[in-house]
């Protein structure tokens, strides 16, 4: 049976799946800095691991911003290009095994969209708010330009040296849990480690990010959030995904591959 192939180019990486029929085949995704190597890097790594020779491919589909650098066409296989944003909403339809949800893309970016299994995909909106704003500061801040050194700084944080919480400034009930943040970096210590500023920004995103999902699910009267994209690969993902699920009366979750829904989703195009 002819494959399908589904490409999402990013700023900085290439995630690439592919479905043989109904079955789809180990996603993977490659980082460069250039997104024409990326791509070819990354089709070419994907074939070989699964032993797919090009004539088994019937089409590939690409989608992500890099994608407008590539023509109709690659390594002689037809190629079309499919709207990101639809692809967030049918990806994270399928890793769910939902019928309707809000699926929040976290790249560099952040995007948001509302989905149904009938077709009908909006895009809610976004944030510049996302992975390069966490890789940007920590940059700055920390000196730390690699992932998975942030990862492990942030593994020894403590948030009660960086973030405000609502018990900090009151004793009242106002209607909030008292360890909800006031404000992110609202509390910084003279103390505070570099592990604490790490923690505080992972934090911080997420938040904004998870509050921005809590108004899209309610606005459409919806009690799934998914989330998706190369930042839920972080390990305080999903405690700060649960931590919401409790607090807003909402289902947040992360399927597994979620960092791959948009690249399933086009392929599922």
């Amino acid at each position: 049976m002819s494959k399908i192939i589904g490409i999402d180019v990013g700023g900085s990486t290439t995630k690439i799946v592919g479905f043989d029929g109904n079955k789809m085949i180990s996603p993977l995704f490659v980082k460069a800095s250039d997104q024409l190597a990326s791509v070819y890097g990354a089709f070419g790594k994907f074939t070989d691991t699964n032993s797919i020779s090009l004539k088994d491919i019937s089409k590939v589909m690409m989608t992500g911003v890099g994608s407008s650098f590539f023509a109709d066409e690659l390594y002689g296989i037809d190629a079309e290009h499919v709207s990101e944003f639809e692809c967030v909403g049918r990806g994270g339809l399928y890793l769910s095994g939902l019928d309707k949800a809000i699926i929040v893309s976290m790249g560099t970016g952040t995007s948001i969209v509302h989905a149904e299994k009938n077709g009908k995909i909006d895009y809610m909106g976004g944030t510049g708010v996302g992975g390069g704003t966490v890789m940007g500061l920590a940059k700055k801040m920390l000196g730390i330009s690699d992932i998975m050194s942030l990862i492990d700084v942030a593994s020894e944080g403590n948030l009660e040296n960086i973030d405000l919480t609502i018990a900090d400034i009151t004793k009242n009930d106002i209607g909030l849990e008292s360890h909800m943040t006031a404000a992110n970096f609202g509390k910084v210590s003279d103390i505070a480690t570099k592990g604490d500023l790490a923690l505080g920004l992972i934090n911080m995103v997420f938040e904004s990010v998870g509050m921005l999902a809590v108004f899209a699910a309610r606005s459409k009267n919806i009690k799934d959030v998914i989330l998706t994209g190369n930042l839920v690969r972080l390990p305080q993902a999903k405690g700060i995904a649960q931590t919401f699920s409790t607090l807003f009366n909402l289902n947040f979750s992360i399927p597994e591959n979620a960092e791959f829904a948009t690249a399933i989703g086009a392929a599922l195009r």
